[in-house]
């Protein structure tokens, strides 16, 4: 296995597919991964279950995407260092990361658990579901550190371009899921206890299989002793970068919780028929978060490598691919609307199935729109302006959440998809815009 790969030289097309596949393939496996739950609870529990999980899946989508934006923000400054060929610093960097975030993971575990209640009441949960919401949370959040540190590790192998370990660690750790889910579920009857304790051990083995690899193959990479002091200006840089990009990512998923919280008040069926058209949209958003990613990391290591033409043909290259797909994904989701709900939930018919394939239907003319915009974030990140796409995903989320509150009475759930494409013209205009006139990118390429 490869370990490492420098990507401020060699051919452009396929250094970026080298980076894609396995983040491609891991973020497929990673919801399997989330959908097993919902999968297996809605086959062995029943309707109103699967509508819990649902619910808790969306919050917990919030916590894990606090943590790995937080990663993913780490991982600029890493690449940056790897590509200056800084290693002192990276060092330094893994240090950082390593012992005060996990003590600020530690603390939000604790705040989260004090405020299961109030946000569940806040995206207004059906009472029904409410109580099985919170067990399941309560227990995902016990296991929040675990998740930091897979995040973390993953994230240092990825900014040497070694995206091909946690693709592994990721699948053995989601095959283990999977057969603890079947266990706890359908063998022990714990019902949705058991899937979230099924998550939690799966998440701490990765966390582990993750850290060892690291230690064993590229020590070089994590701190040593001379490494290990507070170097506060580091520090700060690491929070703003840190900050922000979780901000971006979580604004996203607060954006969910928001619509969902419009969802939950058309009732149960309404809950399970969003649900199964997350779940199909996590699938195909794994091919643009894929995309961001590698072209992110393939900016910030030719912007720490002061190669500022580079960067800018990796761009081009990575928008044109992400394009491609985004256009495929479009056509796809349109054709398999009706098949794939009814794949999720189990359902050959009725409301649910209806309300899902016109959501899918209606989404699919945007999709491609959604992935132009992950090729600006990739840019926009690799560059350090981490603050763009949080001011984009804010923007987006805005008009997401009016728009569904509005139209989902009149339209459903097709209301909601209608809603969310607006936003993604929005975001990508505001983008588009952002990348042709701005001084702060000029100047950041000027001095690289």
């Amino acid at each position: 296995m490869r370990h490492t790969l420098n990507l401020t030289r060699g051919n452009i097309y396929q250094e970026l597919w080298l980076l894609t596949a396995p983040l491609l393939v891991g973020n497929i496996l990673q919801q399997f991964y989330n959908a097993a739950d919902a999968w297996i609870i809605g086959r062995f529990v029943g309707q109103a279950a699967f509508a819990a999980v649902g619910v808790g899946g969306t919050v917990m989508n919030l916590f894990i995407f606090i943590l790995s934006g937080c990663c993913a923000g780490f991982s600029v400054l890493f690449a940056q260092f790897y590509g200056a060929e800084d290693l002192p610093s990276f060092r330094k960097e893994s240090y950082l990361s390593i012992v005060y975030g996990g003590g600020a993971t530690v603390g939000f575990s604790l705040l989260a658990l004090a405020f299961l209640t109030p946000l569940l009441r806040l995206i207004q949960t059906p009472p029904e579901v409410e109580a099985e919401c919170r067990m399941y949370l309560a227990i995902v959040c016990c296991g929040l550190i675990a998740t930091y540190y897979y995040n973390l590790c993953a994230s240092i192998l990825r900014s040497v371009g070694n995206t091909a370990a946690a693709l592994v660690i990721l699948f053995i750790a989601m095959a283990l899921n999977i057969v603890l889910d079947l266990w706890f579920v359908a063998g022990l009857g714990w019902g949705i206890r058991g899937a979230a304790a099924a998550t939690v051990i799966a998440q701490g083995l990765s966390a582990v299989l993750c850290f060892r690899y690291l230690r064993r193959m590229l020590p070089e990479l994590l701190f040593r002793r001379e490494d290990a002091r507070l170097d506060r200006a580091l520090l700060k840089k690491s929070l703003s970068f840190g900050l922000l990009s979780a901000l971006h990512q979580s604004s996203l998923y607060i954006g969910k919780l928001l619509v969902q919280g419009a969802v939950n008040s058309m009732g149960t069926g309404m809950i399970a028929a969003y649900t199964a058209t997350t779940r199909i949209e996590g699938f195909a958003n794994s091919f643009g978060d894929s995309g961001a990613a590698a072209v992110s990391l393939f900016v910030a290591q030719n912007v720490g490598n002061r190669d500022g033409k580079r960067a800018r043909e990796g761009f081009r290259k990575g928008f044109a691919l992400l394009a491609v797909m985004g256009v495929a994904l479009s056509v796809i989701l349109y054709v398999t609307a009706y098949g794939g709900v009814v794949l999720m939930t189990g359902e050959t018919g009725g409301t649910v199935v209806e309300n899902g394939a016109a959501y899918m239907r209606l989404i699919a003319w945007f999709y491609v729109l959604c992935f132009v915009g992950n090729a600006f974030v990739g840019w926009f990140r690799g560059l350090g302006m981490v603050n763009i796409p949080v001011i984009g995903t804010c923007l987006h989320i805005s008009i997401r959440v009016v728009l569904s509150w509005l139209l989902i009475g009149r339209m459903g759930l097709a209301g909601v998809a209608l809603a969310t494409g607006v936003g993604w013209v929005c975001v990508v205009t505001f983008q588009t815009l952002t990348w042709r006139f701005s001084r702060r990118q000029r100047a950041i390429l000027d001095h690289v």
